[in-house]
């Protein structure tokens, strides 16, 4: 009989139980804890983790050596054992020795939201910078927790928890990866200041900066798509953009802007995450007017709104314009669809609907349109008229003698920078 060829470790997914505790300041908290581990569910398939089952325990507070309690360790464990369970993830942050502790009761690897977060950067991060983002992140949060991964770094096989970085590199002492974390930063701090650089060119040539913030999935990518034609990476599962995507995007009056998709925001976002990523979500500090997408169909629709609102007041962009785009009518009930807010600010669309993708190049037009003024300009004036040009958009224009008169729409930003060239030309 032929023998089949040996499969090794890496060929193997992980398989999880995946477990959640409920304290009384989780419950404070107003995070629901079932969309949490519903959540958590999402993140490990996304990871390519096998989930067998998940796990849930209530008491009042965290165990301080088990995180869970004792006994329902133990319940954990034969869990684990009849399901032939590999490893264990927790929706929640775990200290280093609770995962020391864990793993010695356990006999699997552990893993918790924060790790498995990174895991998937780990995975989707292509560009330089994402990568460097990626590994300056797992190794901040590694670093503290190193006592208790021992047992989780000499596991062979890869898999959630050991990608990025690698196991040779973990394995080194405190002193080395303090090092490598110097040296990310400072590389780190190069592609940011040639992202800077970018930065300080478009805001030269008078470009408006558009940026599509919201929750993971809530389709920021198929948007970006369908409004720029771009030929951009667009997935149903959570964190399918990672790295920010910038083109450019033509309004209704025929105004082309910056439009620049960003990673998708999730609750529990980890700490060395969001500073690792800083200078990718700074895009969305430097924009002129944030187009926020949310999930209509969504149940949590609310939460998703609260978690982006307060990641925007993190990253200092929380006082923006900002228009709020309900995507994915075609998934709402009709009961869903009769609570949405309808005005100014908030539209329901579809990523999939022509006029709803004008309806949204009409009302970004509108927001970054300023005052209608009409200039006299001598015609031998080349250069005030191409500047004029530039501001915003000609509605009307005739002569008068040796004058034009150019009846004009500006554009709120590049008036606010370049208008007071003009300022002595307007014709009264």
């Amino acid at each position: 009989m032929r023998k089949e060829p040996h499969q090794t470790n890496q060929n193997i997914p992980d398989r999880a139980v995946l477990v959640t505790l409920i304290t009384d300041d989780v419950k404070r908290s107003g995070v629901d804890p079932q969309y949490s581990l519903d959540e958590l569910v999402q993140l490990a398939e996304t990871a390519g983790v096998e989930v067998l089952t998940t796990m849930t325990q209530q008491r009042e507070f965290r165990d301080p050596r088990w995180f869970i309690g004792k006994g329902k360790v133990q319940e954990l464990k034969a869990v684990i054992d009849e399901m032939g369970a590999t490893t264990a993830i927790f929706d929640q942050e775990l200290s280093g020795a609770q995962v020391r502790n864990l793993e010695q009761a356990l006999d699997v690897k552990i893993v918790d939201r924060t790790q498995l977060i990174l895991d998937i950067f780990a995975q989707r991060a292509k560009t330089r910078e994402g990568i460097i983002q990626v590994e300056l992140a797992q190794l901040s949060y590694l670093l503290p927790r190193l006592s208790g991964h021992g047992k989780n770094l000499s596991r062979q096989g890869g898999g959630i928890g050991t990608r990025g970085p690698g196991e040779s590199q973990l394995e080194t002492d405190r002193r080395h990866i303090r090092g490598r974390i110097t040296d990310l930063k400072r590389h780190l701090h190069e592609v940011v200041r040639n992202r800077n650089l970018h930065r300080e060119r478009r805001k030269k040539t008078g470009a408006y900066q558009v940026a599509l913030v919201g929750y993971t999935n809530a389709g920021k990518s198929t948007l970006l798509r369908q409004l720029t034609q771009a030929d951009v990476y667009v997935e149903n599962q959570l964190f399918a953009t990672l790295d920010p995507t910038s083109r450019q995007w033509e309004l209704s009056s025929g105004k082309e802007v910056v439009l620049t998709d960003t990673v998708g925001f999730i609750q529990n976002l980890p700490h060395d995450l969001v500073a690792a990523f800083r200078a990718t979500l700074e895009e969305v500090n430097e924009a002129d007017l944030i187009l926020h997408v949310m999930d209509a169909s969504s149940q949590m629709r609310e939460d998703h709104l609260r978690v982006v609102e307060d990641i925007l007041q993190q990253l200092g962009a929380g006082a923006k314009p900002q228009i709020v785009l309900y995507n994915k009518k075609d998934l709402c009930t009709p009961e869903q669809r009769q609570m949405l807010p309808r005005d100014k600010d908030h539209f329901i669309i579809s990523a999939y609907d022509e006029g709803d993708l004008e309806r949204i190049r009409q009302a970004v037009q509108d927001q970054l349109s300023g005052q209608t003024l009409t200039y006299r300009i001598s015609a031998d004036r080349g250069d005030l008229i191409a500047l004029i040009y530039r501001l915003g958009e000609v509605l009307e224009q005739e002569i008068d003698e040796n004058d034009l008169l150019l009846k004009v729409r500006l554009d709120r930003l590049a008036a606010e920078q370049h208008g007071y060239k003009l300022k002595d030309y307007i014709n009264k």
